[in-house]
């Protein structure tokens, strides 16, 4: 048993862009043909071209390059857009994948972090920045520790001066936990 999730791209609550659309303009992209891209995802060609103008609808922009059929046959490319959708879509997918196999990640989380480097001690001073924020905790000894983590963390744990902390310390960085 393991974690297991679906990604979903939004925009304005509208749905852009799932694991079934991605697998979509991911075979367009392989195959050059929308048939073809429906048959290996398993879907109806009706459904691979109402699923595209759903995401076309939600973009508000054109995702595919289209050629008429004949004799030489038709085809599909995606545009410019679509590709930079299917790429951030991937990049999202891969950087979740990592975060929910990463044993350490689930043990930091449920604060059985494996790390010997840890220092219990008491908020001085939290300054918010736009993204990153300083936490300085006060450490048993002349020890102050300085971490630098996202403002979201800061307001996550609702970090304060004169919280009770856990000053976490891996190779590359300083994590913060709260009792």
């Amino acid at each position: 048993m393991g974690p297991a999730f679906e990604l979903w791209l939004r925009k304005d609550h509208l749905e852009i862009l799932t694991e079934g659309g991605a697998a979509l303009l991911q075979g367009i992209q392989k195959y050059g043909s929308i048939s073809k891209a429906a048959k290996q995802t398993g879907i109806s060609y009706k459904h691979a071209w109402d699923r595209l103008a759903e995401i076309e609808a939600a973009l508000g922009q054109p995702i595919l390059c289209r050629k008429r059929g004949g004799r030489t046959g038709g085809g599909a490319e995606l545009t410019e857009t679509a590709l930079a959708l299917l790429k951030l879509f991937n990049r999202i997918k891969r950087y979740i994948g990592r975060a929910l196999n990463d044993p350490e990640y689930w043990q930091a989380v449920a604060l059985k972090i494996s790390a010997r480097n840890r220092f219990k001690g008491i908020i001085e001073n939290v300054e918010k920045g736009a993204v990153t924020s300083s936490i300085k905790i006060k450490v048993q000894g002349p020890v102050t520790i300085t971490a630098l983590i996202s403002k979201e963390a800061v307001e996550d744990l609702e970090l304060e001066p004169g919280d009770k902390v856990e000053a976490v310390i891996k190779a590359t960085e300083v994590m913060v936990a709260k009792e």
